[in-house]
Parts: C-alpha cells; structure tokens; sequence
C-alpha cells in the first residue's frame, strides 16, 4: 500500500518533515497552534482578533477569504478584499497567515498573499488543484475529505509532493459517520495512524471536527495527546453574530482557557507550549 505514496511514505524518508511558515515550525517540538475566525468579514474584525490572538500566543492566524458553503446563498466571503485583511493583520502582528483556496483559478492570487495555503476537505481529491499546488513554493495545508479513507488522504499529499512542493501538513478535521449529534465524528486514530504511515506533520481542526465550541477543548487536549503537531481553532470575538460557523467558534476567553489547559497536557507528551 505505501509503494503508491512513495513520496509521503515515512519508510522512504529518513527523518521527518518540519514544515517552515515564515518563522513558525510546524512538526517540530514545539506545538502550534493556529486560530482564527472561519471568514474574514470586515477589516476591523480581523484587525482585532488578529491582535488578541497574537498576545494569547497564538502561532498562525487563519481565515476564509474565499469560503465554501453547502447553500449557493450563505456569504461565501470577500474574495480579494479579506486576503489584503488578512495581509495587513500579518504586518500589524507579525503573525503567519493561512487561508483556503478552492480553485486553480484563484491559487496565483492567493500565493500573493497568505504564507501558507488550505485545500479543505471538499477539495481533497480536487487533483487539478493538487497538482497546481505541487507547482507552487508555499506550504500547503491538506485537509482529511469528509469520507476520505487515510490512504486516500496519503495519495493526495502526494500528488502535490509528485509535483516538487515537499512542504506539506496534513489536518484531520473529522468524517461524516452515522453519527447526527455532532458535525462530524472526530478520528483520532488518524493522527498515530498518519504518524506512522507518512514523515509529514499531522494537525488537528476539533472545531469542524464536531461543530460545538463547548467539545473544542477536550478533543483539542485528546488530538494532543494521541501525538497531533498543533491545533486549528475557530475564534470569534462574538460567536453569536458570526457570518459562518459561529456554533463552533470559541470567545478569546475560551481561547485562553484552552491554551491553559494545554499546557499540561502538551509537556506530558513531550511538546513545547
């Protein structure tokens, strides 16, 4: 099975991959952890929760510039406008940036801006857009798709390391189940299982993972401990006016309370917080 990954097989590499965003390390000892709000929805939103997080000690600011949406009349973002956002809050805090790009046609100018690109799960198997990304010199964020067995989500890492980009992270971020309580069921085997399988660093989304801000921090702590390189959390200044996903997005007071919380955790896994 791993012969058809040859290139993200760890067997055929002899130490594993850190992943450089701007002055983060992703894969490393230290564990890192990226947040922000789903959407960029005005400019003054993303100023402030970019400067709130950057003094929490958040690592990498992440929001949607362009966003998929199951419903064609939900906000699907601001496009180009939110990228300058999220471009001047990177100068403002010196923090890295990470945004979703869901089309070939849209990848050059997302490169423009943000340090370090998502293909979300609807785009797993978007081989065109793998296969584009492979071509570029930024990271690239792989997110696990919504029922993607984990050779699947190894075989789409590696059309994008088959086209030269080696700087790669994968994220699990939960798969449709039978299961209605949450969002999605969160697959913590996943995150050994990668480890095992693939030289790559491995984070976890526990926000999409279930859909409910109030399982966010035992499922970050979990992923932690089954050996996750970092977290991607939804942050939101007010959850409930959120234009996206607000269910799933912790207050910066939850935030807080989360890092807290890792710390312990993390220094018993032998991580860096």
């Amino acid at each position: 099975m791993r012969q058809s990954y040859r290139l993200t097989a760890k067997q055929n590499k002899q130490h594993n991959t850190v992943v450089r965003v701007r002055d983060v390390n992703i894969g490393g000892d230290e564990l890192v952890v990226m947040a922000g709000p789903c959407v960029v929805e005005t400019r003054e939103q993303v100023l402030e929760i970019a400067q709130i997080l950057k003094n929490m000690g958040a690592n990498i600011l992440r929001g949607g510039a362009f966003k998929p949406r199951t419903s064609p009349y939900a906000f699907q973002g601001l496009a180009e406008e939110g990228l300058k956002y999220m471009a001047e809050a990177r100068e403002l805090t010196g923090m890295p940036i990470v945004t979703e790009v869901m089309d070939t046609r849209d990848l050059e100018l997302i490169c423009e801006y943000t340090d370090l690109i998502q293909i979300g799960s609807r785009n797993m198997q978007n081989f065109a857009l793998l296969r584009e990304a492979g071509l570029t010199n930024k990271p690239v964020l792989l997110k696990r798709g919504l029922s993607a067995t984990i050779e699947e989500w190894m075989l789409a890492a590696e059309y994008i390391l088959a086209g030269g980009n080696d700087q790669v992270i994968l994220c699990e971020r939960g798969i449709r189940t039978f299961e209605t309580h949450t969002r999605n069921t969160l697959d913590i085997s996943a995150i050994p299982a990668a480890k095992e399988l693939s030289h790559l660093p491995v984070i976890v989304d526990p926000s999409h993972a279930t859909g409910k801000w109030e399982m966010v921090n035992p499922l970050a702590k979990a992923a932690i401990a089954a050996g996750a390189d970092g977290l991607l959390i939804e942050v939101h200044v007010n959850p409930e006016e959120a234009l996206c996903d607000g269910a799933q997005s912790l207050t910066p007071k939850n935030f807080a309370n989360l890092l807290e919380e890792l710390r312990p955790v993390a220094q018993a896994v032998g991580r860096l917080s």
